[in-house]
């Protein structure tokens, strides 16, 4: 049934599409087109060109002009015309009075020539200064370009700082106290797991980051994906004329020193703009982790745990980014990119647990030092058409994309056991490990936008993604001097997942009112294969996802807006994985086969006051809740990590955001989010759970601007808070900044500290049935940070900036790291 319901909805959105497309083509009218040029001969980009009925003057029609310095402009009626050109800096340019007549399909005006204008500008710098924080119709915009907190920082630093947004002690991104959200690079999926998405947004460097979009409820165009909204980080792309660029150094010092050092480069030249990237990174990184854990055993006897763990981190990253886009007409343009990167990292483990009958006693240690020599690959090509159809507002546009991550691990353990006089309770065991994976992702889409009338407008599209994960655990232990095969722990899981997908949204304005409908169906077909056990597990279903956005403007200072959306979350593919991963003999962690998808129902409203001030009221009803969760196995005495599903996951929240001004100098933003996430499971380990607690974040950020210097300061409070069965304590840190520019801004010195204070940690424990614990987590958060911008090349002010274009498209996939 839902088979044929998924055939039937895929064929109606594909009649939709095809239909609209067709009607694009036998549209009537006349197109007239036509350059512009300056005194020199050379293309004029970005100038407004305006059609003009010749006996009044009127506006018929408006646009810009290409990068090739072409316009056009479609289905234009029979009549007496002019053009008009214009651009800052220049005087206007019109062209003679022209006629259309019925039957004609193209009119070609000559060149139009544009001079500059006798009065010149001294070279200075006009800009339009963006609030850090930006509240738009659909998302919440953090400007990070021209932050200096983004000096020297990474992504993920960065991401920490955007609004609702907060990040855990294993890299797990929370929107408004919600985990499950979706990050896209530049409108695009990252398929990666908390930990792959981790390496890379550790690897990126922030000044490449133009803007954070927050889209807390996606409309039925995005994929349905992500039960907490949607984080798209918008990289920088350079629209100048000529060769430009710009070479950017961080030399960073905290417990350990680290470096980055990044290189773009751009070329735009008629109607070729080419663009690229690189950058090295080295960072030294120390992470203490104290694990207190109490095992109580059927006869309620207690032993002991007090787990001490430092771990030694050098990273070396590389990350390159290269691509073109070509305008093959005044409407169209193809573009490609390709990106990725390649990492290495050593990891040196150093694990002492004791264990004793009593809190206080010491029975016997357990010493397991380790070291892991970890290797992270990825190559993505994308490939991409933007089709401008008409004038009016109608585009198509086509993505193709590949990308292939490679990750290579071998790792080196010796566990130690000791009595209380020094002696061996039992002989020393030796293990290594090799842990190759690859993920292969290939995806294909197609969207496209009709405008039907004025106030009328449908967006449509469909989507084909095909993921295969292949993940192998080589397990070898010494035995008589030699490294032998343990079947016991060697495995290997394949997995592969198909979903096609596709969607519609209709959007209707009114005159203060506007009101959108969506649905986006999608048919999922995954094959899990642990191939050492002859395991495995096939599923297919097919889902629909509505959406509706209300938005209602009462006056000039007062919006109002309701959003619904319905949203799915599938398990990482690893999370799937049933074999086990062992740290040492009381500790490791396992996959779940039987995990189900979530589902969420979630509901916003929000109210925005002179177009700054804005509080949204959120809920959200989860079912089948996936939840990251540390068990323990009685009859071994151990503790383990993995996933389950949960009943339900209710979560409300409050959030209030508001720019203010004290002084011309002194602006600033501040947020406070106040939320609630209450779990529930009936017979869960012989208990039955139901957790929640009252919990808030607060942020502020101040910029103080005085005699040629920038500076900012940030503060961060995480209050106390539950979730599912832990409880997490408090978390909070400041972190300042400072710029100055010289040499008419080409030179730029940043200096910034974050965490000044040292006061970021991360502190859990959790009491549930057998599970009773306390974790205490402090890594290199105080660094002090001098950042050295260098920009060269051509620098001219221009009308706007040009994007179009792909990036990166990766996979939902949770590996090693």
């Amino acid at each position: 049934m839902k088979s044929s319901i998924y055939k039937i909805f895929f064929t109606a959105i594909l009649t939709i599409s095809c239909s609209a497309i067709t009607f694009a083509q036998t549209a009537n009218g006349t197109k007239v087109s036509g350059s512009l040029v300056n005194s020199q001969g050379a293309p004029m980009d970005y100038a407004s060109v305006s059609l003009l009925r010749t006996k009044d003057s009127t506006v018929v029609m408006g646009t810009l002009s290409t990068e090739a310095g072409l316009y056009t402009f479609d289905r234009i009626k029979a009549g007496s015309y002019i053009v008009k050109a214009e651009a800052v800096g220049y005087t206007k340019a019109l062209s003679q009075s022209f006629a259309i007549n019925d039957g004609t399909t193209t009119h070609t005006i000559p060149a139009l020539k544009l001079t500059a204008a006798n009065r010149t500008l001294n070279t200075v710098s006009i800009t339009a200064a963006k609030p850090l924080i930006e509240h738009q119709a659909d998302k919440v915009v953090m400007n990070v370009a021209g932050s200096v907190l983004a000096a020297g920082n990474t992504a993920m630093d960065i991401l920490e700082r955007a609004p609702g947004v907060t990040v855990d002690k294993d890299d797990n991104i929370s929107l408004k106290g919600k985990q499950g959200v979706t990050v896209m690079i530049n409108d695009k999926l990252t398929y990666l797991s908390s930990q792959q998405l981790a390496t890379l947004l550790k690897s990126t460097d922030g000044n490449t980051i133009q803007s954070i979009e927050i889209i807390s409820n996606p409309s039925a165009k995005y994929d349905a994906a992500g039960n907490s909204g949607i984080i798209n980080i918008k990289l920088k792309k350079n629209s100048q004329s000529g060769t430009n660029g710009s070479i950017i150094t961080t030399g960073g010092l905290g417990a350990y020193p680290n470096d980055n050092s990044t290189l773009t480069l751009n070329h735009k030249q008629g109607n070729l703009n080419v663009f690229g990237s690189f950058t090295h990174g080295d960072y030294e990184n120390g992470r203490n982790l104290d694990i207190m854990r109490t095992v109580t055993d059927d006869n309620n006897q207690s032993t002991y745990f007090k787990q001490y763990n430092y771990m030694k981190s050098d990273s070396h990253w590389n990350n390159y980014r290269f691509g073109a886009d070509y305008d093959t007409s005044p409407t169209n343009t193809l573009g490609f990119i390709v990106n990725g990167y390649f990492n290495t990292e050593q990891d040196n483990n150093t694990d002492n647990t004791y264990i004793g009958s009593t809190p206080a006693a010491n029975d016997s240690l357990q010493k397991t030092p380790g070291t892991f020599n970890q290797s992270y690959k990825n190559f993505a090509v994308n490939l991409n058409d933007r089709w401008k159809i008409d004038t009016l507002g109608q585009e198509l546009g086509i993505d193709l994309d590949y990308s292939k991550f490679t990750n290579n691990s071998l790792n080196y353990y010796n566990t130690t056991f000791l009595l209380p006089d020094g002696s061996e309770q039992h002989p020393t065991q030796y293990l290594q490990e090799q842990t190759p994976s690859t993920i292969n992702i290939k995806t294909a889409k197609l969207d496209y936008t009709k405008p039907l009338t004025k106030t009328l407008k449908l967006e449509t599209g469909v989507k084909f993604s095909d993921v295969k994960t292949d993940n192998d655990l080589e397990a070898q232990t010494l035995q008589n001097g030699e490294y032998v095969n343990d079947t016991t722990r060697t495995n290997r899981f394949v997995y592969d997942e198909k979903i096609d997908a596709a969607y519609f949204t209709l959007s209707k304005t009114y005159k203060k009112t506007s009101v959108q409908l969506g649905l986006r169906g999608e048919y999922t077909s995954s094959r899990g294969d642990l191939v050492t056990e002859d395991s495995i597990a096939e599923r297919k279903y097919f889902n629909l996802f509505p959406s509706f956005f209300l938005t209602h403007t009462f006056s000039d200072k007062n919006e109002v807006s309701f959003s619904y959306s319905r949203r799915i979350d599938r398990p990482s593919y690893q999370d799937l994985n049933p074999f086990i991963y062992y740290l040492d003999q009381y500790t490791y962690s396992k996959g779940n086969p039987f995990l189900k998808p979530q589902y969420t129902n979630n509901f916003e409203l929000d109210y925005t006051y002179n177009k700054t001030i804005n509080v949204s009221l959120n809920y959200a009803h989860t079912t089948d809740a996936i939840t990251e969760i540390i068990l323990t196995d009685v009859a071994r005495k151990a503790t383990y990590q993995t996933n389950l599903n949960l009943q339900t996951q209710d979560s409300y929240s409050i959030d209030v955001n508001s720019p203010f001004t004290i002084a011309k100098w002194w602006t600033g933003n501040a947020e406070g989010n106040l939320f609630d996430m209450k779990f529930k499971s009936d017979s869960l380990f012989g208990g039955n759970l139901n957790t929640g607690q009252l919990a808030y974040n607060l942020k502020l950020s101040q910029t103080f601007t005085f005699a040629g210097f920038k500076a900012e300061l940030y503060s961060n409070y995480q209050s106390a808070m539950t979730y599912g069965i832990y409880h997490l304590r408090p978390r909070y840190s400041t972190d300042a900044g400072i710029s100055h520019s010289f040499d008419n801004k080409k030179l730029n010195i940043k200096f910034a500290v974050n965490d000044i204070f040292n006061t970021r940690t991360n502190n859990l424990s959790a009491n549930y049935q057998s599970d009773d614990f306390t974790i205490h987590q402090k890594s290199q958060t105080r660094i002090a940070r001098l950042t050295l911008t260098y920009n060269f090349g051509n620098d001219k002010i221009k009308a706007r900036e040009h994007r179009t274009g792909a990036e990166d498209e990766s996979g939902r996939v949770k590996g090693g790291n």
